[in-house]
């Protein structure tokens, strides 16, 4: 894989499913055809079939599909079960179940009454009705400093939805307000649709609703800035510091999943400096990211959220989402379960995009100038080296392999794409190589073409 043009072929090929399962997430396919015709049910986005797609967290067609006939949430619907078709192994531990469930029901029935004889001889014949207490008078105290709920009043205001439409698809996502002119960032890959005459639509928190524009967008570390114009007192967020994030903190996600605006999970921080390759496929440019992760539920529709910690400060963007392929789908098909698997854009990458993207309309990407592919005994080799390039200059080699830059550990190619891209045009970082040595690389910049 070239190291500066994501969308070259490589070695680095989504692993078949027959390899164990990495750290890239899965990408849903996004939106629908606005056509009349009937389509095919579309493999679940997280499935085995999708692996080879893209990784983004976004609302699935058949749930559009759903939402557009009145049915914006599956409803479950058991048909009866013919005696014939169910396995006689199965038939029969479903008796035991439920012979066990009458059990259980009698049991507790039984220990139910023998208590409420108790109590009623204890008592002296007196008897307590909770449904006769008065109801407690509100609460009035602010939420304790440091809770999920604390964070959730002081962020949810800056939260947004955004729907969005283009000529063939549409879908929906989330992005955060970053200043009270209206300026809104969010990832590429949810307003990539309406990069090309398309519309997005802006819902804040409090039910305003206003047309957005898109400013630039970098679909290889997949964020973009819109904004909105005329809406008044909109609420900012507060941006932390991803680089002082630690594993195992506690941290916030908030977005719209499956269209539920206004949605607010909690987990903790699961790992630090994941590499994960998002996109590619479909004439889309790769994303190879070095993602937070973290256990917080984030679900299609989540994208361009905030993930927040416990001091109400943005450390990431929620991304993308890995999760394994699940046989409990109606009709036969699979369906996406939340694993507890999430990526999130370290915010510190994500301002210096955001920057230059509302300063100059287009974001700069920083490369080394050199093919790369995953090293057999680990690392990334160099398998060729443009001249003139910030690698040519440092001394780098093909066959070169690094396995560390500064005091990162590169363990394969995606981890050093996405070591390099974290990082600023004109930082100068340490590259380790296999046989000990180590050069000093000046990180050059290039602007970003965007498809």
């Amino acid at each position: 894989m070239t190291e500066n043009d994501p969308s070259t072929p490589d070695g680095n090929e989504v692993p078949k499913e027959s390899q164990p399962a990495q750290e890239d997430a899965t990408t849903p396919p996004r939106g629908t055809s606005f056509s009349g015709e009937q389509q095919e049910p579309a493999p679940s986005p997280w499935s085995a079939q999708a692996q080879q797609h893209q990784a983004y967290a976004w609302t699935s067609p058949s749930h559009q599909q759903q939402h557009a006939q009145g049915q914006p949430y599956g409803t479950a619907a058991f048909t009866a079960q013919q005696p014939a078709a169910i396995p006689q192994q199965r038939r029969g531990s479903g008796k035991l179940v439920a012979g066990v469930a009458v059990l259980a029901l009698l049991v507790g029935g039984g220990a139910g009454a023998a208590g409420g004889y108790f109590a009623s001889q204890n008592s002296g014949g007196g008897s307590y009705n909770a449904l006769n207490q008065p109801v407690p008078s509100q609460q009035t105290s602010h939420a304790p400093a440091g809770s999920v709920e604390s964070v959730a009043q002081r962020v949810s205001p800056s939260v947004v939805e955004l729907v969005v439409a283009g000529q063939q698809e549409q879908g929906e996502g989330s992005g955060f307000v970053l200043s009270t002119d209206g300026y809104i960032l969010t990832n590429n890959h949810v307003v990539q649709v309406a990069a090309n005459g398309g519309s997005i639509q802006a819902v804040f928190a409090d039910g305003t609703k206003a047309d957005a524009s898109i400013v630039g967008r970098d679909p290889t570390t997949d964020i973009a800035v819109v904004k909105v114009n005329g809406v008044k007192n909109l609420s900012p967020v507060t941006l932390g510091n991803s680089d002082a994030t630690k594993v195992g903190e506690s941290v916030v996600a908030f977005g719209s999943p499956f269209e539920l605006t206004g949605t607010v999970t909690s987990g903790i921080v699961s790992a630090l400096h994941r590499p994960v390759r998002a996109g590619g496929s479909s004439g889309d440019q790769t994303t190879v990211m070095s993602a937070i992760q973290t256990d917080a539920a984030i679900n299609p529709g989540n994208s361009g959220g905030p993930l927040v910690n416990l001091s109400g400060q943005v450390i990431g963007i929620d991304s993308a989402i890995y999760s394994p392929q699940s046989s409990g789908g109606f009709g036969g098909q699979s369906e996406a379960t939340n694993a507890g698997i999430g990526f999130a854009i370290p915010i510190n990458q994500a301002r210096r995009t955001a920057q230059e993207i509302i300063s100059t309309g287009k974001a700069t990407q920083t490369y080394i100038g050199a093919t790369v592919s995953d090293a057999r005994s680990g690392g990334a080799q160099i398998v060729q080296v443009q001249q003139g390039s910030p690698a040519d200059k440092a001394g780098l080699k093909a066959g070169d392999v690094v396995t560390k830059i500064d005091n990162l550990v590169i363990n394969d190619a995606d981890g050093l794409i996405a070591a390099v891209r974290t990082r600023a045009p004109n930082d100068k970082v340490t590259f380790t190589l296999s046989d000990n040595r180590t050069l000093q690389v000046t990180l050059g910049g290039q602007p970003v073409q965007v498809n």
